[in-house]
């Protein structure tokens, strides 16, 4: 009997916030943790790059060659952010915007993707959620529609000191979130290689159906 091979996705999970003790970044490590063995995450960090300026497309910053390389070797997408007014923090968006350039050459385009919020209030960053799923619909990501993750009244006594999740309910729905990315990715990638095998998304097999007249 043939077995396939379980296949392994590198994930890039990148953070919002660039406060090393932020409740999104222990959000992240904790659903990095709760993921299956087929994603490989690490959180590819955005606090060193400077200011996306295209007049140094030329001469890159080191921190930007080595944030998109470390996009550039990925097959997924998580972000965990919170919210800033009602949209995404600022070095977000600039790491946004220095995957994408130069022109042309954006490392974001069909990678699957999954964005996730956190606040203690209780719109769970709701806002932010929506503004960067308009940005990637943008940059060409497919990112997964079901379910949304908006994890509102965190704080930090949810978390033990070794930084796991202590509140059931958390560790229940961030478990859940990572396990159906994992699923995403998964399918993604799978049904662009059965796309590449069969252009007309058929088998072969079936008969043509004649068109009405």
């Amino acid at each position: 009997m043939h077995y396939e091979a379980m296949a392994i996705y590198n994930v890039a999970v990148v953070v919002g916030s660039i406060r090393e003790s932020s409740l999104n970044r222990k959000i992240a490590r904790a659903m990095c943790a709760a993921t299956p063995d087929s994603l490989a995450c690490r959180i590819v960090e955005i606090g060193d790059l400077p200011l996306y300026d295209p007049d140094l497309d030329e001469n890159p910053p080191a921190p930007w060659t080595r944030f998109r390389d470390e996009i550039a070797s990925s097959q997924g997408v998580l972000f965990v952010t919170p919210e800033y007014n009602r949209s995404i923090p600022g070095p977000l968006k600039n790491a946004l915007d220095v995957g994408s350039r130069p022109y042309g050459q954006s490392l974001w385009a069909k990678k699957p993707a999954a964005v996730a919020t956190a606040s203690p209030g209780v719109v769970g960053g709701f806002g932010a959620n929506h503004h960067l799923r308009q940005c990637a619909v943008f940059l060409d990501m497919p990112m997964m529609q079901q379910p949304e993750a908006y994890f509102g009244g965190v704080s930090d006594d949810k978390f033990a000191a070794d930084g796991t999740i202590s509140d059931q309910g958390l560790r229940n729905v961030v478990g859940s979130f990572g396990q159906a990315f994992a699923g995403w990715v998964d399918l993604i990638h799978k049904g662009r290689n059965l796309l590449a095998c069969d252009p007309s998304g058929s088998d072969g097999e079936r008969p043509a159906v004649p068109l009405a007249t």
